[in-house]
């Protein structure tokens, strides 16, 4: 079983809609035993809340079903539990790694997998649901790519 966790800020945009759209991909692979999968934020500010009206508009209108979700922190010990700790911009990067104490190699940006450095816009402050999610099926194909040992062309994901 291969665990992944998404990590975005407060956890109702760019984290779930990853959860949500590798849920999907995954399933439609008919490959879902072989993966768990969730979403976290860095900050406790949304705790509880569930999926933004504006993920929720956007994966309705791609066809990917939403998972059951309220937002929740990430938490020291979900270093130990996944495998990999997915983060959708450099800032969630430095938040992850203050939460598990230390660098580690589990933790990485979405858009990495893609051989990208760029950040994965929060839909929050751009309002750009549309781009965001473009982003991420982008960097979990990517991801789904690396996972399986596949070299990618970035341009063509």
């Amino acid at each position: 079983m291969i665990k992944i966790l998404f990590v975005c800020h407060g956890n109702i945009c760019r984290s779930t809609m990853a959860e949500s759209v590798f849920t999907e991909t995954v399933r439609r692979l008919g490959r879902a035993d072989e993966f768990e999968i969730a979403s976290a934020g860095t900050s406790r500010e949304e705790i509880g809340n569930p999926v933004h009206p504006g993920t929720v508009r956007q994966l309705q209108a791609e066809g990917i079903p939403v998972v059951p979700h309220r937002a929740v922190q990430m938490q020291a010990a979900d270093e130990r539990r996944y495998d990999y700790l997915i983060g959708m911009d450099s800032a969630n990067i430095r938040n992850m790694e203050r939460i598990v104490g230390g660098s580690s190699p589990k933790i990485r940006t979405l858009l990495s997998f893609a051989g990208s450095s760029a950040d994965i816009a929060d839909p929050w402050y751009t309002g750009d649901f549309a781009a965001t999610y473009a982003a991420i099926v982008r960097g979990t194909n990517a991801l789904l790519a690396a996972i399986d040992g596949k070299e990618i062309d970035s341009d063509t994901v």
